[in-house]
């Protein structure tokens, strides 16, 4: 007979020792919490993020690497940050930027088509960048919403959230063995959804405490111990990983 060992947590090492994690989108809600993590985990982080002010906040609180004040949607700030780079990086997530929500009535097209580049195609232009930058087995992981979300003002976001996962799975055969994966949240409750909701946050907040399995709003600290997961476990690619508290669920039940 055999007894097992148990292993407390300060005997645990750490999962990302030494390696460098790309937060694009770092300065706050999900992408500062997961570099928090990476952090915690042993990793170096690079942080980018549009808030100069906010930017500099983080990269002092959590002694990253290196941080860049840029807009990653514009191509040419894009390719700058990525040739200033280490040479060999691990990991890359992209947070984008929020979603274009307008009832149908309102849908502008010009903004429609930025949206469609903020999201769909940043995600091609990093996977560009990705190659012979970052080290096989290595990730990258994109932020979306959930694609079954439907309503008024949603049909744009709906559409460009239904396309990404079949994107990235796609991407994942292109730039193997670099491993691309996709996380597709509901309502996480991060400075993001506190600009979209306004005044209607509180409200939104006790609904889902109400009615989610899991009794509770999704955290940004979920979704940043989902993406270290990923980063972690080099048996995921091409895959959509759906963090909502159950609401998918709740809503067919």
């Amino acid at each position: 007979m055999t007894t097992a060992t148990a292993v407390s947590p300060a005997q645990r090492q750490p999962e990302l020792p030494g390696q460098i994690v790309v937060v694009i989108g770092g300065s706050s809600g999900i992408g500062l919490e997961t570099a928090r993590r990476a952090r915690a985990e042993g990793a170096n982080v690079v942080l980018t993020g549009r808030n100069r002010d906010r930017l500099e906040r983080a990269t002092a609180e959590l002694g990253a690497l290196s941080s860049a004040a840029f807009d990653a949607t514009d191509p040419a700030a894009l390719d700058r940050f990525f040739g200033d780079l280490p040479e060999t990086i691990d990991h890359v997530l992209v947070t984008g930027p929020g979603p274009y929500y307008a009832p149908l009535a309102d849908l502008d097209r010009e903004r429609a088509h930025r949206d469609f580049d903020d999201h769909v195609w940043l995600a091609i232009a990093v996977a560009q960048h990705a190659v012979g930058r970052v080290r096989p087995g290595g990730t990258l992981l994109f932020m979306a919403g959930t694609s079954r979300e439907q309503g008024p003002g949603l049909s744009l976001m709906a559409a460009g959230n239904a396309a990404l996962p079949a994107l990235i799975a796609n991407l994942a055969f292109e730039v193997a063995p670099i491993r691309v994966n996709l996380i597709a949240a509901g309502f996480v409750d991060s400075p993001l959804s506190a600009s979209l909701l306004g005044d209607d946050l509180d409200k939104r907040r006790a609904q889902l405490r109400a009615t989610l399995p899991i009794g509770r709003v999704v955290e940004p600290a979920d979704v940043a111990a989902l993406a270290v997961h990923i980063m972690t476990n080099t048996a995921l690619t091409g895959a959509t990983y759906d963090i909502d508290g159950g609401e998918q669920i709740a809503v067919r039940g």
